[in-house]
């Protein structure tokens, strides 16, 4: 076993216990420890329980953690659905100190750990064999109901990808009397009955008191591990046929399961119920039921499915989550600072190279270590250390270093999901509002406060503005110029080459030029900028790193986002560009006083906006934009500068 650098924590919540352990070594788990929820007023509190019994001092020493909940994670908010716990993963990793906290689904995490189990890890119930390189579907019973499954990555060396899916909602459908009589009582209950109604904790108690119902008998009122432990002791009839009832509805679960996924690598069965039932299960309805599929029961009769004996697997599942997480934070792929770095590489000098290097390979050393240090392990000066961070769109090492930090804080990232043709309405409007969240929350992260505060104060002491941008980012212009023109400030927006270059050769040194470019390579556009320099005026870039309008302008605002404009237009990067510019304008508005917001007259600016919407178009040269959140922005612009 591989000891780790420190201890790692890993949780696995669910709606009854919090269950807690430290990873000292590769699969080595200590300091296990079950709490209940109901005695913790929330997530946190339970989290800082475990930590204050561990021996003294050990708890200051974990810097990542990870926790399996039974709950859907999507982005950074978590609300459980069988318990009232609800959290920021942001703010939870910043309130316990942590460096990387991640969440995931529980039984993401207990897929993930199936390919680790060793053959006395797992019991096998029924016949068949598994197919190697075939899907796994895996399900458990307990506080709810969890379903997943594993895709195996054949030919991209190997692994899986686990299915975060909320499968256990999926409607019950009875196949036998005594089940219709359950789904009759369930429906008095509930007005969707689900399988995790009668797979769970309480769907024990629910299958009880309807069995109860359908013999005519007056039911007790029992918890599920006392109507447990009396069938698995044969003491009561009525028990032992809700035991029974709810093994053959599992059955039919896991085959609904085995033949939705094509899951010819096997069913799982996890969770806190059946591992508990030992050989009695085995015994049960179960297989039988899950074989019993009409013309598709040869088709499950070759699935083997087992049950997880595993102590651990659920921590396994989130320690092999995490390790995968730090990895690609250590690569570069969590960080956007490191994957600019990564893209700069190749324009960067021989020196700043090996500054480069050093970084991508050590990135958290070169969060601690002075600059004497960095510059000593790459081989190069310290001015070379400078330029290299200066290079990137830093001030200096300091502004370097916290844009490193914030890009290894560890929670889970957002990610571009390509748009498909099959794609419902649905699914495209969420596949692009996320695509666009995501974008924006890295642009957050490369925000640069030094330059930001330049570049607001060069517009606001402008006593004239041009806004500058070619092809589908001359919306961008227009929007600035119709924002700006309120405040009172002479704006122009240029979108034409022509006109650009007459624009740009009238330019006073009291004049700043704000340069709108996605790519920063647009010879016109550069032409602009050399042109304002010869005039006196000072230039602002919204543009790309590394670009040459980057490294020409006096401000560069830098906003990476790649798209293929050969087969879309660049919506995202549209909107980051016009983000930047609500930035700048509220920046001026609150360093100009609320007074630079009221030029015109409240009536004045709704007739404006109206007769905005209404307006045919006009020649590209000095028109006021479209506004895409004029009236927005004013609104937030004068509450900001009151």
């Amino acid at each position: 076993m591989t000891p780790l650098t420190s201890p790692r924590l890993l949780a696995d919540v669910g709606g009854t216990y919090a269950r807690f352990t430290l990873e000292t070594a590769d699969g080595v788990f200590e300091h296990a420890a079950s709490l209940r929820c109901a005695e913790h007023a929330d997530f946190h509190a339970a989290v800082t329980a475990y930590l204050g019994a561990l021996p003294t001092g050990l708890a200051q020493t974990v810097e990542h953690a990870a926790v399996a909940i039974a709950n859907p994670v999507e982005g950074d908010e978590v609300r459980m659905t069988n318990y009232h716990w609800q959290f920021s993963i942001e703010q939870m990793r910043q309130r316990l100190g942590l460096a990387t906290l991640v969440v995931v689904n529980d039984f993401t995490a207990l897929a993930l750990a199936l390919p680790r189990l060793a053959p006395s890890q797992r019991r096998q119930v029924g016949g068949g064999t598994a197919r190697e390189n075939s899907v796994i579907g895996v399900l458990g019973a307990g506080t709810g109901l969890g379903v997943s499954g594993l895709i195996p990555l054949v030919g991209l060396d190997g692994g899986y990808v686990a299915l975060g899916t909320e499968g256990g909602h999926t409607s019950f459908a009875p196949r036998d009397e005594r089940e219709i009589a359950i789904l009759r009582y369930g429906l008095q209950q509930f007005p969707h009955l689900s399988f995790e109604r009668l797979l769970s904790g309480r769907g024990l108690e629910l299958i009880y008191r309807a069995l109860c119902q359908h013999h005519g008998v007056a039911a007790e009122a029992l918890a599920a591990p006392e109507i447990t432990r009396r069938a698995l002791e044969d003491s009561d009839a009525i028990c032992t046929e809700t035991l029974q009832a709810f093994c053959n509805v599992l059955g039919t679960t896991a085959s609904n399961l085995a033949v939705t996924l094509g899951a010819l690598g096997g069913i799982y069965i996890g969770g806190g119920i059946v591992p508990r039932l030992g050989e009695w299960f085995d015994r049960s309805g179960f297989r039988a039921r899950f074989e019993d599929k009409g013309r598709f029961s040869d088709y499950c009769k070759a699935i083997p499915t087992y049950v997880v004996t595993a102590e651990h697997a659920t921590f396994n599942g989130a320690s092999a989550i995490l390790a995968a997480q730090l990895r690609k934070l250590l690569a570069d792929q969590g960080s956007a600072l490191l994957s600019q770095i990564q893209r700069a590489r190749d324009s960067l000098s021989p020196a700043e190279k090996r500054v480069a290097d050093r970084v991508l390979a050590h990135p958290r050393s070169a969060l601690s270590d002075p600059i004497a240090d960095i510059a000593k392990a790459a081989q190069v000066s310290q001015p070379t250390v400078i330029r290299f961070c200066r290079s990137l769109g830093c001030e200096g090492l300091s502004d370097f270093k916290l844009r490193l930090a914030s890009g290894l804080s560890g929670t889970v990232p957002l990610t571009h999901t390509q748009v498909t043709g099959s794609d419902s309405v649905l699914e495209l409007g969420v596949k692009v509002l996320g695509n666009t969240a995501s974008a924006i929350l890295q642009v957050r992260d490369q925000l640069n406060r030094d330059t930001l505060v330049r570049a607001i104060d060069l517009l606001a002491a402008a006593q004239r503005l041009d806004f500058f941008a070619v092809g589908h980012y001359r919306v961008v212009a227009d929007d600035a110029q119709f924002k700006f023109l309120r405040f009172g400030l002479p704006s122009g927006s240029y979108t034409e080459p022509r006109l650009q270059q007459l624009a740009a050769h009238v330019l006073q040194p009291s004049d700043v030029v704000v340069i709108i470019s996605s790519s920063g390579r647009v010879e016109d556009l550069l032409r602009v900028c050399d042109a304002a320099h010869e005039r006196g005026a000072a230039v602002v870039a919204i543009t790309a790193s590394h670009s040459p309008l980057a490294k020409r302008a006096d401000v560069a605002l830098i906003v990476d986002h790649v798209e293929d404009v050969a087969t879309h237009l660049p919506m995202v990067s549209r909107i980051l560009h016009l983000l930047v510019i609500d930035i700048l304008a509220v920046g001026v508005a609150m360093k100009r006083g609320a007074e630079s917001v009221a030029v015109l007259p409240a009536d004045t600016v709704a007739g404006l906006d109206e007769a905005q919407q209404r307006a045919a178009p006009v020649p590209a040269t000095r028109r006021a934009g479209p506004g895409i959140s004029a009236a927005g922005t004013l609104a937030h612009l004068t509450s900001h500068s009151r």
